[in-house]
């Protein structure tokens, strides 16, 4: 059985030829939710994208309904995005501020994905179990992430 870190190695090449040549940034992540999503078997896993009014908005994503809007600062989201940093959540009933799209979600991380120096997305997944992310997968998943828009 593959360890978390196997498992990350083995799929970065998978990711780097999804993104080869794709030049459309949804495309881009909705393949990359889907990729994400099925070979680790999380409950929600998907991107919100900075809209023209200052708020996350929703974009390609694998999973249940989800929350359709995030402010700047609120949930694990949108502090990820304000603070342009990878934001782990063992348990994210302990998170002030909590955004519950769905009560099923138990853990959850939330990665930057930036542009010319700004954020203009953010990678979430979500877990149905405590603990589920670690540094393991913040190490890994801003690596995957720089795939989508090029290097942090």
């Amino acid at each position: 059985m593959q360890t978390k870190e196997e498992k990350y190695a083995a799929l970065l090449p998978a990711v780097h030829s999804l993104m080869s040549g794709e030049e459309d940034e949804i495309a881009r992540m909705a393949n990359l939710a889907a990729l994400l999503h099925h070979e680790f078997g999380f409950w929600w896993t998907g991107f919100y994208r900075v809209s023209k009014d200052d708020s996350l908005v929703l974009g390609p994503f694998q999973g249940p309904l989800a929350c359709t809007r995030i402010q700047l600062g609120k949930g694990v989201c949108g502090t990820a995005w304000a603070e342009d940093r990878t934001v782990v959540v063992p348990d994210v009933s302990k998170f002030p501020g909590h955004i519950a799209c769905s009560s099923e979600s138990k853990s959850e991380i939330v990665v930057p994905l930036r542009s010319h120096g700004r954020v203009i997305a953010v990678l979430d997944i979500d877990s149905r179990e405590l603990g589920t992310f670690d540094n393991t997968d913040a190490r890994w998943l801003e690596k995957i992430a720089d795939c989508v828009y090029g290097p942090r």
